[in-house]
């Protein structure tokens, strides 16, 4: 059993609009940490009296940190926001020290766009953009809800924006792994849009409309369907392959070799969430086995942990991990279940065998 600590935690002078965005309306964001965290929270004045086992007690007391430095440029902080800093406490390494921060990089990762700064939350979130801004390939691979997507099209927005890059391409394969887009109705862009609308939306929040119809329409920003990526090499560019869970083995190769000159690309996906035909291979499970050893690849693997999401996503995600795990527990021991009564049938045959020639 973990011995019970009680540990203190004093803002010295600070305003009493801070102390007020760092409680939350009627001390609602202390009750939530205390529930969330399973720890007690005594506030008196400047003063926050943590009780709790040493584990909970020291993310607590990193939360409030966190809260702390979001009061000095936010007058409100909303729940949700505060549900973002606990769920980015879960992750691994998350609130480590200030030197292993600064030694791993991690506490400087940020992205600018023209609406303003995204900060990714959580140790992960940061592992995977500073991977992204430093490697030419890099993978994001995990559930929904976990800014894999979102995270990709900030880092090219943000590289776009400092010129050091000349056009996004963002590209997903649509309708299914064959992409037969000529049983839909409508012209090329008709067809595509249901596909392409989650790239089209974090365009839109990152460099607001306009700026992204003008972007398109000087080819700047390209939105395709993977199938038209095919006999193109792109030099200078930023390419995101979403959804590349739903693609051939033959569709990963062709889109990893398309990378030119002064690219980069990301391939994001849920190898859990394949849509493609039963029996069909996912292209981007086969890449993950086949390039793990390649060094100059980098893959980030999120957990239902990672999701940033309402905190009933995350829930409904775990438990859906629960049960995969479940079953393939049960599948396990059916095969062996199986395999054992084939080679007790075949023990059988063989001893009925040998007593014939007897």
């Amino acid at each position: 059993m973990t011995a019970a600590i009680r540990r203190t935690v004093t803002f010295p002078e600070i305003s009493m609009e801070r102390l007020k965005s760092m409680l939350g309306a009627y001390n609602g964001h202390l009750k939530q940490i205390e529930q969330r965290l399973d720890v007690k929270i005594t506030h008196r004045g400047d003063a926050f009296y943590l009780d709790g086992d040493i584990e909970t007690v020291e993310r607590a007391e990193a939360l409030l940190q966190r809260l702390y430095q979001e009061s000095e440029i936010s007058s409100q902080i909303s729940a949700d926001v505060l549900h973002l800093m606990i769920q980015g406490s879960q992750t691994d390494r998350d609130f480590m020290d200030d030197s292993e921060q600064e030694h791993t990089g991690l506490d400087s990762v940020w992205l600018q766009t023209r609406k303003g700064r995204i900060n990714p939350r959580g140790a992960n979130q940061k592992r995977y953009v500073q991977r992204i801004l430093q490697s030419d390939i890099s993978f994001g691979i995990g559930p929904a809800g976990t800014g894999k997507t979102y995270l990709a099209v900030a880092a090219a927005v943000d590289m776009l924006e400092r010129n050091e890059i000349q056009r996004i391409l963002l590209v997903r394969p649509a309708v299914e792994a064959g992409e037969k887009l000529g049983f839909l109705p409508g012209d090329l862009t008709q067809k595509i849009d249901p596909y392409l609308r989650p790239l089209y939306d974090a365009l839109y929040e990152m460099l607001g409309f306009e700026k992204v119809a003008k972007l398109i329409e000087r080819q700047v920003i390209e939105v395709a369907p993977l199938a038209y990526m095919r006999g193109r090499t792109l030099n200078h560019s930023f390419v995101i392959l979403d959804e590349a869970q739903n693609t051939t083995p033959e569709q990963m190769k062709m889109f990893l070799t398309r990378l030119g000159f002064g690219s980069r690309a990301v391939i994001t996906g849920d190898v859990t969430q394949v849509d493609l035909p039963r029996g069909q291979q996912s292209g981007l499970a086969q890449a993950l086995r086949v390039l793990e050893n390649v060094h100059e690849i980098h893959i980030t693997r999120f957990h239902s942990r990672d999701v940033v999401r309402h905190q009933l996503v995350q829930k409904i995600v775990e438990a859906y991990e629960g049960w995969d795990s479940e079953q393939q527990r049960l599948s396990a021991e059916a095969r062996a279940e199986r395999k054992a009564k084939q080679e007790a049938l075949i023990a059988e045959n063989d001893s009925a065998a040998d007593a014939q020639h007897i």
